[in-house]
């Protein structure tokens, strides 16, 4: 058997809270988020789990959680390793605009598209917009033509498998307990490939924040069983909130 992998997105952050495409954009978590975050770890301490080591994106809300996670279970010296392949899927022009306003503006069935299809992206940055990561000094070292000016689903699993096959699947594979904090659509895109989903099906998959997602893996690292750890309800209302975010404000 390999070892068993804890998928946490980071708690609600700042503009989750005010309804905002995020992206890349780097903002922190909300009070709420730190709540999660810290229940989070009870909640994994709770099951009987103990990570050995950790990956997470380089975006504050994803760190931050990852540092609550592990402040709760008194693992604060653990390995984490960061890197930019965790990040949120990229929204290209669509960072910093209201999700309800949005759809008022296109309708819901296009922004559903951008929001959820699979191989569809949002209107990309242009190279000079300030909000390209070109200008963040963090992707210093990443080759330009790998810095997303927008991203389907499919782009961005397209740029984590290369790092789970490099440096999370062995981990799983030498029976280590993985912890990866990453962000929605990092996690749905690890979701499809371990759960073999659909295009379609992954359309309709919400991950809420804030709640660890456990998965017992076989020595090929298919899933054996896999499930939320907490309250079915709690787990059930975040996800929808997830679901209508553009409907109105923000519901997590």
């Amino acid at each position: 058997m390999s070892g068993k992998l804890l998928l946490v997105r980071h708690g609600q952050s700042i503009w989750n809270l005010e309804n905002l495409f995020t992206g890349w954009t780097d903002v922190d978590l909300s009070p709420v988020g730190v709540a999660e975050a810290r229940q989070a770890g009870q909640e994994i301490a709770r099951a009987g789990l103990v990570p050995d080591l950790v990956f997470t994106s380089v975006l504050t809300r994803a760190i931050r959680t990852q540092w609550l996670i592990l402040e709760e279970l008194k693992l604060l010296w653990l390995p984490v390793e960061r890197h930019w392949r965790l990040n949120e899927r990229h929204y290209g022009a669509l960072q910093g605009l209201n999700k309800a306003e949005t759809v008022a503006q296109h309708g819901e069935a296009q922004v559903k598209i951008w929001r959820r299809s699979y191989d569809i992206p949002p209107p990309a940055l242009a190279d000079d917009d300030p909000r390209h990561p070109r200008f963040d000094r963090r992707y210093a070292d990443v080759p330009a033509a790998d810095l997303p000016a927008t991203e389907s689903l499919k782009s961005t699993l397209d740029r984590v498998l290369p790092y789970w096959q490099e440096r999370i699947a062995p981990a799983l594979r030498s029976g280590r307990t993985v912890m990866i904090v990453a962000h929605g659509n990092s996690l749905r895109a690890l979701v499809k490939m371990l759960d073999n989903l659909s295009e379609s099906a992954i359309i309709e998959l919400n991950i809420p924040t804030g709640i660890a997602l456990l998965y017992e893996l076989d020595a090929a690292l298919e899933p054996t069983a896999s499930r939320y750890l907490g309250d079915a309800a709690a787990i059930a209302a975040a996800a929808e909130a997830v679901r209508r975010q553009t409907e109105g404000r923000a519901r997590t």
